[in-house]
């Protein structure tokens, strides 16, 4: 492994953006520190009259070396698979949310008034489909009327 001729424990700086989770990892058992440049703090890089990964590293490095490298809080794999759910959670209840809402628009589109709290809820479920919706509301096809 490339990290190998590099001695031992040795000390590597990211940059801390997309897809930096297995990098560190793969990093991290082969023995090395690994430290995650904050992206807003290195965003100075982009002004720079040079810009390449040769440089970047460069850059990184001297940062790393004076003490003033900007770090981003590197996770454990634990909190990260935690965050990872919580995230997935999020955007299961986003698109739940979203469909409930077309649900809703649809109703209202076609006029239709259904009196209960809840459409989604015990009683609810079933007036939807007995609502008197057009043809591409019902989700069949209007020309052969099903």
């Amino acid at each position: 492994m490339e990290i190998a001729k590099a001695g031992p424990d040795p000390e590597v700086v990211l940059e801390a953006t997309y897809g930096w989770y297995w990098a560190v990892d793969v990093l991290t058992a082969a023995g090395a520190r690994v430290h995650l440049a904050h992206p807003l703090g290195v965003k100075g890089f982009a002004y720079r009259r040079v810009k390449n990964d040769a440089r970047d590293a460069a850059d990184l490095a001297d940062l790393l070396r004076t003490g003033r490298l900007p770090e981003a809080y590197a996770a454990s794999l634990a909190v990260r698979q935690l965050r990872e759910l919580v995230r997935y959670r999020a955007k299961l209840v986003a698109w739940r949310s979203g469909l409930k809402a077309s649900a809703h628009a649809v109703l209202a589109k076609q006029g239709v008034h259904i009196a209960v709290s809840d459409l989604f809820g015990f009683g609810g479920r079933e007036l939807p489909a007995r609502a008197p919706l057009d043809g591409a509301y019902r989700g069949g096809c209007p020309r052969c009327a099903g």
